[in-house]
């Protein structure tokens, strides 16, 4: 991505104990897993740095305790980190002053979190408006822009209602429209739909990516579903014991794991879905013989083609230039990596 990062994160860390900074000192600024065994202080977030691109959603999963939700935190301060460097657009985060960073939550940042934090006494309309309220907005401003947030997220007729009369979804859906009320540049999600039943979690990621189509937001989305990583992530990292293991696309982290903890994290990932031809064709021969696949194709949507040949298929590009042969070996060896036939 050629684009100025929207955010920056170098060298973040975030210690939980007595003296965080002064254990961070004494160890070199590069503390080892014995070191806080031994001094019972707890490395949530160890040494993490990335990048966010301007309309990028950027998927930070892993395990229970692996420090994805402890990273948020500390990107968006709600929880300060021990030390590092968090840049938006340029800017220090943690040179921002209390009045400073309550003005970028106001303005710039957009929220949502697994438990949906509606006020129970107030409308849907009224929770929308809710942070316009905050902000000082005259009542007819917050009114007509939540209204427009509600139409946005499909719940226009339910101005009215109260979240118990609201179901998981529409609920939700709230929760998603009041973070949107504010028109953040950036929008942080927190296991958003984690708490849904599996038929409405679907539906709530066709409406994230729908929303997300239409007003190109930069994301930062934290999830455990590796499933809904590659569904919803332009990129995906994986964080383990408070490191960052792999930042990558879904198909490079799929064909290329950094280590074994990565491999095992995707063993069951759909590769057909998201492994493309390109990614698995061979370079050393192109046949001529008139039947050719986009390189840019998934696998699964080229293997009955490649299935059904006995030779190879030449790979081509968007311009119809061959860039290399796929055969049936080559695709099974994608579908099946660990040697089933």
């Amino acid at each position: 991505m050629t684009a100025p990062a929207k955010i920056s994160c170098r060298h973040l860390w975030k210690i939980f104990g007595p003296d965080p900074q002064g254990f961070l000192k004494r160890h070199g600024e590069a503390p080892k897993d014995e070191d806080f065994a031994r001094e019972n202080y707890i490395g949530a977030v160890r040494d993490v740095s990335f990048d966010v691109y301007p309309g990028e959603i950027l998927i930070i999963m892993g395990l229970s305790g692996s420090g994805k939700s402890t990273l948020i935190r500390a990107i968006t301060r709600l929880n300060d980190p021990t030390q590092g460097q968090i840049l938006l657009d340029g800017n220090d985060l943690l040179k921002a002053t209390p009045a400073e960073l309550i003005d970028l939550r106001r303005h710039k940042m957009g929220m949502v979190f697994q438990h949906f934090g509606l006020l129970p006494h107030r409308s849907v309309l009224s929770n929308v408006a809710f942070p316009l309220e905050v902000r000082g907005a005259a009542r007819e401003e917050r009114e007509t822009r939540a209204r427009e947030m509600i139409k946005l997220v499909g719940l226009e007729g339910r101005e009215d209602y109260f979240p118990r009369e609201l179901s998981g979804g529409q609920q939700q859906r709230v929760g998603i429209a009041r973070s949107l009320a504010v028109e953040p540049d950036i929008w942080f999600l927190d296991e958003p739909f984690s708490a849904l039943d599996p038929l409405i979690r679907r539906e709530m990621q066709d409406e994230f990516l729908r929303l997300q189509k239409l007003l190109r937001k930069t994301i930062v989305f934290i999830t455990h579903d590796f499933d809904e990583a590659i569904r919803l992530g332009d990129r995906i990292g994986i964080m383990k014991d408070g490191r960052l293991v792999q930042l990558a696309t879904p198909e490079d982290m799929v064909s290329a794991p950094a280590d074994d903890y990565v491999r095992e994290f995707t063993r069951n990932a759909p590769r057909d879905r998201i492994l493309t031809v390109g990614a698995v064709a061979s370079r050393e021969h192109v046949p001529v013989n008139g039947v050719n696949v986009l390189a840019s194709a998934k696998i699964g949507d080229a293997a009955a083609l490649v299935l059904s040949s006995d030779k190879a298929i030449a790979v081509i590009d968007a311009d119809g230039k061959p860039v290399g042969a796929i055969d049936r070996k080559r695709m099974i060896a994608a579908l099946y990596p660990d040697g089933a036939r």
